[in-house]
């Protein structure tokens, strides 16, 4: 068995497409405002691309670059100015911050209207009691190449390997919302025997962190297998799926890079479209 690649280049075009067309019959400008803490080259990456996918869907962004040596104290008095600026839709700080730097207090600084990130508790909130409220982006982006590639979820067992509130738990709830309705189960580094646990699985969720941790040998053949890993080893990029073995036994797989990393910005997109409209 050879897997069906899910494209996460390709559903993101859809997706940042349809956010196009919305903002072209909003009748203005939506604006994202980012924030960079420190010279991380990949944060500065990050950041040039999402400020691009703005410019491509007709958005403006309002960019902040600050020293790694910024208080505290500067960021969140920036923060509570972005709140406070109506020509502001939404803001984005970029992480992970300079060592130091308390990131779960800058995050909370964030009015929840204009978290686009999804990542404020009162969003996480909303998100635990399936109400309306902005979605984490990477959950989201999953989501959307699950559905975009018609991956039944209704009564699949679902295994989210990994934990985070950035990724692992907001994942499990999404997942197991109405509407998604499948069985989930949230393994760790904890897990005994990850492997059998994995092999349950109908949809894999990927999002551990540990370079290509999981093999072939533990995927349920013909199994969705999503990897939201990007780490970077001896120069190049992996996932935290070893891709050539699963590839094998996966009916469907999405690569890394072109995966979910794209999904990621596209829904960044999504969500600061949605949050334009509700301040119309």
């Amino acid at each position: 068995m050879t897997a069906q690649v899910l494209d996460g280049k390709a559903v993101a075009a859809a997706v940042k497409r349809e956010v196009a067309g919305a903002v072209a019959e909003l009748g203005r400008s939506p604006c994202l405002a980012t924030v960079l803490v420190g010279d991380d080259p990949a944060s500065h990456t990050y950041v040039r691309g999402k400020r691009r996918d703005a410019e491509e869907c007709g958005m403006r962004s309002f960019h902040h670059e600050l020293a790694d040596d910024t208080s505290q104290q500067a960021i969140e008095e920036l923060i509570v100015s972005l709140n406070q600026n109506e020509d502001v839709d939404g803001i984005l700080v970029q992480l992970p911050l300079p060592p130091g730097l308390d990131s779960e207090a800058i995050t909370e600084r964030i009015a929840p209207a204009k978290d686009v990130d999804g990542l404020h508790p009162h969003n996480l909130g909303l998100l635990v009691l399936n109400r309306t409220g902005m979605r984490p982006c990477t959950p989201s982006g999953v989501m959307r190449i699950l559905h975009h590639y018609d991956v039944a979820t209704s009564g699949a067992r679902a295994v989210v390997v990994g934990r985070s509130f950035l990724v692992g738990r907001p994942m499990a709830l999404l997942l197991s919302a109405k509407g998604a309705d499948a069985t989930v189960t949230i393994a760790h580094s904890r897990t005994k025997d990850l492997g059998a646990t994995i092999r349950e699985a109908d949809i894999v969720i990927a999002a551990v962190g540990v370079p290509e941790l999981i093999t072939g040998d533990m995927v349920k053949p013909g199994a969705t297998v999503i990897d939201v890993g990007i780490n970077r080893v001896d120069g190049k990029l992996v996932g935290d799926v070893e891709y050539a073995s699963v590839a094998e036994v996966a009916g469907a797989i999405t690569p890394v890079p072109g995966g979910v990393g794209p999904m990621t910005r596209a829904m960044l997109m999504a969500n600061t479209l949605a949050v334009a409209r509700s301040r119309g």
